[in-house]
């Protein structure tokens, strides 16, 4: 990844209602969500949500397959670990116990704040 495609991707997430698409996204993994499931369970408008969907296609972060009459969204999760590779990849100076802890959260499912699985 480069950094031109980091600030994109990082710019994608940095609206909420965007981030909160994602987000929701991710938690449904392979199973995805129509567009149209995906605006009524948020409350947003059909034209609004196609619109939060391209950006955070275009930043690589979401695809979308039709399926008969509906456009099934996922997120790319791969290409959002490769996000988050990306900036962690420099984050530790040469001293990998800096990231250990944040290593440690993510392997065992654990939230900041909330319980470890």
């Amino acid at each position: 990844m480069d950094n031109n495609s980091a600030i994109e991707a990082l710019a994608a997430l940095g609206q909420p209602t965007r981030l909160e698409v994602f987000r929701l996204l991710a938690s449904k993994g392979e199973e995805g969500m129509a567009a149209g499931h995906l605006a009524e369970r948020l409350g947003i408008p059909q034209n609004t949500m196609s619109s939060h969907l391209a950006t955070l296609a275009r930043a690589g972060l979401v695809r979308g397959e039709r399926q008969s009459r509906s456009i099934i969204y996922r997120a790319d999760l791969p290409a959002f670990r490769e996000l988050m590779l990306f900036m962690l990849s420099d984050c530790c100076n040469g001293h990998p116990e800096v990231c250990a802890p944040v290593l440690t959260q993510l392997t065992n499912g654990c939230r900041p704040g909330g319980d470890c699985c």
